[in-house]
């Protein structure tokens, strides 16, 4: 799915620099092209990856994405940072779930969230 998900972002002229992940999300490092708006290629990420998904294997046909998402900018001089970060996603989620890394994430950036839309 990572290696997917690289070759779609990668037509929609958004270079990866990493993916990475565990069962139950997915972080996308990218350089944000000029000619496609944030909302408009995570739609086509998982437009695209549940069409592909699906084909796989009949246990895979219920699969879909969650409808919400996260999208934080990156500084170059952290790049390297957040890099190391998604590569080591499973070292990092045995001593903290996604939902209590999301909500820190938000809160030591300073945004609001209701969590009655944040989960599916």
């Amino acid at each position: 799915m990572h290696a997917y998900l690289g070759g779609i972002s990668k037509q929609l002229d958004c270079a990866p620099l990493i993916i990475g992940g565990v069962a139950d999300h997915v972080h996308i490092l990218a350089r944000q092209s000029r000619s496609i708006a944030q909302a408009e290629w995570v739609k086509e990420l998982k437009r695209v990856s549940s069409l592909w998904i699906k084909e796989r294997a009949p246990s895979f046909r219920e699969f879909a994405w969650q409808g919400g998402y996260g999208v934080f900018s990156v500084s170059t001089s952290g790049l390297e940072s957040v890099e190391h970060y998604i590569a080591t996603q499973e070292e990092h989620h045995q001593k903290q779930s996604f939902q209590d890394e999301f909500r820190a994430m938000l809160t030591k950036h300073r945004i609001e969230w209701d969590e009655r839309y944040v989960w599916d």
